[in-house]
C-alpha cells in the first residue's frame, strides 16, 4: 500500500477510538516493516498509550523488527513527557526508518518538536499526506488548542419547512428513530452538550447518551432549570456565551454540542461562535408561519447579506435526511469563497 492508502486505514482507526481519548486527540497508527508486516494502534484512554506506542508495541511483541520500518500516524509524535513518554522518542530507539504523518499538533508543547527530534535522529518525515482528512477528524481537537476554546457543533432536528416545534410549542418527535439515534452519538462525542432553559421546561429532555455506547457529555443550561428537571446535575449558566466557551476550553472541553432551542442556536449563529451545522430534516411539513423556525431572532434584511456555507456532509438517516454545513473558507489572497474538496 501507498502512503494514503495507509493513512486512509490510520484515519479509520483513529474513529474507532473517537468517544474515548478525550481530551487527548483520537490518533491511528500503521506500522510497515522492512519486511512487509503490518500493525496498527489507535490512542487509548487518557492516561494509557498513544496510536504509535500501541503499534510499536504489538510489532515488538510479535518479535517483528521494526528496524527501517515506515510508520503512518495521522497526527504528529508528541515530543514531551506527559502521563506518558514521548513516542517520538520511543520511534527513534526503535530505529524505525521513516515517519509519515498528516499534521503538526498545535499543542504548544509539541508544535513541530516530534518532527524535528525524528528529523535530527536521521528519520526521515513527511508531513502532509491526506491533511485535509484528518484536519477535519480532528476538528475538535484542533480547534480547541489553536482557540482555547471549544469546537462548537450546532445540531437541530426540523421540517423540510425549516420548523422546529409547533405553534403549542411541542418538538418531539420531529424526526424518526434513526436520526434520534445519529444525535445520540453526536452527544457521545461531544464533552459538553448546552440547551437553553426554555428547552428544559418544553421537553425536560436528560440529555444522554442511552441509545448508543459512549459516555454522556456534561450537561449545560443557559439559564435556571427547573428544580425536578430530568437534566440535573448540570451547570446552570448565567454569563455571556464568550466567557463560558473560555471557561469550557480551560477546563479541557474539545466539543461542545448545542441542541437548542431556536433562540439558543440563533444566539450561537448570529456571534459566528458554530463551527459546525448538523441539521437532521423530516420529510414532513409544519405549514403556515406560527411554527418555530430554525433560528429564532432576527432575520436577514437583504438577499445580498445571507450567511452561506458550505455542505461538507449529506446522507439518508431512516427516513430523514442528515445535512452537515460548514462557515464557508476564504481563499487569504483572494478573499472569495474558496470551493469545499473534503467531500
Amino acid at each position: 500500500m501507498d502512503d494514503d492508502e495507509l493513512m486512509q486505514r490510520a484515519i479509520e482507526l483513529a474513529a474507532g477510538v473517537r468517544r474515548s481519548t478525550s481530551p487527548n486527540p483520537w490518533v491511528g497508527c500503521v506500522i510497515v516493516c522492512a519486511d512487509g508486516q503490518v500493525f496498527e494502534g489507535a490512542t487509548e484512554p487518557p492516561g494509557r498509550r498513544h496510536a504509535e506506542r500501541v503499534a510499536l508495541d504489538a510489532a515488538l511483541a510479535a518479535g517483528a523488527d521494526v528496524r527501517g520500518a515506515t510508520v503512518v500516524c495521522t497526527l504528529e509524535p508528541c515530543s514531551h513527557q506527559g502521563r506518558t513518554p514521548p513516542c517520538a522518542d520511543a520511534l527513534v530507539e526503535a530505529g524505525v526508518g521513516r515517519v509519515v504523518t498528516a499534521l503538526l499538533d498545535p499543542d504548544d508543547r509539541v508544535r513541530g518538536r516530534g518532527v524535528l527530534a525524528l528529523r535530527n535522529a536521521g528519520v526521515d518525515v513527511a508531513v502532509g499526506t491526506l491533511e485535509d482528512e484528518v484536519e477535519r477528524q480532528l476538528a475538535p481537537y484542533l480547534t480547541h488548542r489553536r482557540t482555547g476554546r471549544p469546537f462548537v457543533l450546532l445540531k437541530l432536528a426540523a421540517t423540510l419547512d425549516g420548523r422546529v416545534a409547533a405553534a403549542d410549542g411541542t418538538s418531539q418527535w420531529i424526526t424518526g428513530p434513526d436520526a434520534l439515534r445519529a444525535g445520540h452519538q453526536l452527544r457521545a462525542e461531544s464533552d459538553a452538550i448546552l440547551v437553553g432553559a426554555g428547552t428544559v421546561r418544553t421537553d425536560n429532555p436528560s440529555l444522554t447518551t442511552r441509545l448508543v455506547d459512549g459516555p454522556s457529555p456534561r450537561r449545560i443550561v443557559l439559564g435556571t432549570a427547573p428544580a425536578d428537571a430530568q437534566v440535573h446535575p448540570c451547570l446552570e449558566w448565567q454569563g455571556s456565551i464568550d466567557d463560558l466557551l473560555d471557561q469550557l476550553g480551560s477546563e479541557g472541553v474539545l466539543q461542545l454540542l448545542v441542541e437548542g432551542g431556536a433562540r439558543v442556536a440563533a444566539s450561537f449563529h448570529q456571534a459566528h461562535l458554530v463551527d459546525r451545522y448538523v441539521f437532521f430534516l423530516a420529510p414532513a411539513l409544519m405549514g403556515g408561519t406560527d411554527g418555530m423556525a430554525l433560528l429564532h431572532g432576527e432575520t436577514t434584511p437583504t438577499i445580498s447579506q445571507l450567511w452561506r456555507g458550505t455542505v461538507t456532509g449529506l446522507r439518508r438517516v431512516g427516513a430523514d435526511i442528515e445535512v452537515v454545513v460548514e462557515p464557508q473558507r476564504y481563499d487569504d489572497t483572494t478573499g472569495l469563497a474558496r470551493e469545499d474538496t473534503s467531500t
